[in-house]
């Protein structure tokens, strides 16, 4: 029997997915799956409306295009290997 190991156990495989804003020193940097998309959305938002954080709306909008992007390109890529 092998151990559980993610690296044996395809199911339990993720990608992590990372985007980054950098605003002079400050460094806003997130992390999330497939499965966080929708909170990280979210995490953009919450940052946005905090008046001590330098996060701007605009900044979550730019982000929030990003996420998007990526999932299209994945989405894109999951199609093509089907109509090959």
């Amino acid at each position: 029997m092998m151990p559980n190991n993610p690296q044996n156990n395809q199911e339990s495989h993720q990608d992590i997915n990372v985007v980054a804003l950098v605003k002079g020193s400050e460094r806003y940097i997130f992390l999330y799956d497939d499965a966080s998309r929708a909170e990280t959305l979210r995490t953009f938002g919450r940052f946005a409306a905090n008046p001590e954080l330098s996060f701007t709306w605009y900044d979550a909008a730019a982000l929030s295009q990003r996420l998007r992007q990526e999932r299209e390109r994945e989405e894109s890529k999951i199609l093509s290997r089907f109509l090959r």
